[in-house]
């Protein structure tokens, strides 16, 4: 089903947004205009797309991924697509491959290490293709992946690196609720030796300096135990979020009721509850909140260097950190093959963010 009353065909500023229903694709959707972009809107569900397309004036495509045809004909009127439609364990490849038959550069707001490291065995077909393959252009991962990047061109000779996060007056979408549930019981992940492994959730625990305060962090399975290590080479990576000192103490014993939670009944009861919530942040929410990364690489010898930097809130951070690399690429600015944000766009892609601030990175021996 097609709605293209507002639709120009292809134009610089065009870019196919799939998943533009869902709470950050409805974000991007909105402040696409102050980057002079026009998303051509597209998803699953007429009911969900077209009132935001009215709302916009902006055209709009209703399509299931399964359909490969009205896929193919999609992407091939745009140079770019985002892909804001998760789980992205469920829906990234169908979307990576229709753009490799395309021709059409593929962006995602992914966070899963899972699909950060399929992506990347597209790698050579995107070369052959003469399109990039970016997977987490929003929080996941991009303050996370240029923090990595500044902190191993300040050390280079860096063998390990933590990462990590914290979000303040914020609170979590649907779809990444939905993507946390869908992991229940599956533990953590780290890298060591420059190979990932499973490794408990909340393995380890540390309290880390964000600049305003220190805050209590563990261990979690975040993207860049796949992308850092691909943007800096350092063969030991650890990424961490804030929580509670309490609660972390009480998830030291998840691992006794893992089957329980990878149970489908469990699983779809916690999904119902996650659907009755608000849809993600509200306005107030977004314009107070602030989202907090720090990061640590040491040496052989001992060495370390550390920064830290603060933002806004992490959905806004995502809409605008995706938006500013839809304008690179829509510039023909842009690297083929597999990308993270820091490898094709450097260090400094962060700071083009509104309202964030980088610390002086600091060493100690």
């Amino acid at each position: 089903m097609v709605r293209l009353s507002y639709f120009s065909g292809m134009e610089k500023n065009q870019f196919l947004l799939y998943g533009a229903n869902g709470y950050t694709g409805q974000l991007i959707a909105e402040l696409a205009a102050d980057y002079g972009l026009q998303p051509l809107l597209a998803g699953r569900n007429e009911a969900n797309i077209a009132p935001l397309a009215a709302k916009l004036q902006l055209p709009f495509l209703v399509f299931d991924l399964g359909d490969t045809k009205a896929l193919e004909t999609a992407l091939t009127q745009v140079a770019v697509v985002l892909h804001a439609a998760g789980p992205f364990a469920h829906t990234a490849r169908q979307m990576v491959e229709a753009c490799l038959r395309t021709g059409t550069h593929y962006l995602d707001i992914n966070g899963d290490i899972g699909v950060f490291e399929l992506v990347k065995t597209y790698n050579k077909a995107a070369i052959n293709a003469g399109v990039m393959l970016m997977p987490g252009v929003g929080f996941d991962v991009v303050p996370t992946d240029c923090v990595a990047l500044m902190l191993k061109e300040a050390l280079p000779d860096a063998t390990h690196l933590q990462l990590a996060f914290a979000s303040v007056g914020g609170s979590i979408s649907h779809g990444t609720a939905l993507t946390m549930a869908s992991r229940l019981g599956e533990g953590g992940a780290r890298r060591v030796n420059g190979k990932i492994v499973k490794t408990p959730l909340g393995k380890h625990g540390l309290w880390v300096d964000f600049g305003s305060k220190k805050r209590f962090v563990m261990s979690i399975p975040w993207g860049d135990v796949s992308t850092a290590h691909f943007s800096t080479g350092i063969p030991n990576i650890e990424t961490f979020t804030g929580i509670a000192p309490n609660t972390y103490k009480m998830l030291k014993f998840q691992g006794l009721f893992n089957w329980l939670l990878r149970t489908s009944w469990l699983r779809k009861f916690i999904i119902q509850k996650i659907k009755q919530r608000p849809a993600g942040p509200d306005a107030d929410q977004r314009q107070t909140g602030k989202s907090l990364v720090w990061g640590r690489v040491t040496n052989a010898a001992g060495k370390t260097a550390t920064a830290h930097l603060n933002g806004p809130e992490g959905y806004t951070l995502t809409a605008h950190a995706a938006l500013l690399i839809l304008k690179k690429v829509l510039e023909k600015n842009y690297k083929t093959g597999y990308q993270t944000p820091a490898s094709c766009y450097g260090k400094h892609l962060i700071a083009e963010v509104p309202r964030v601030e980088i610390s002086a990175i600091t060493h100690s021996s």
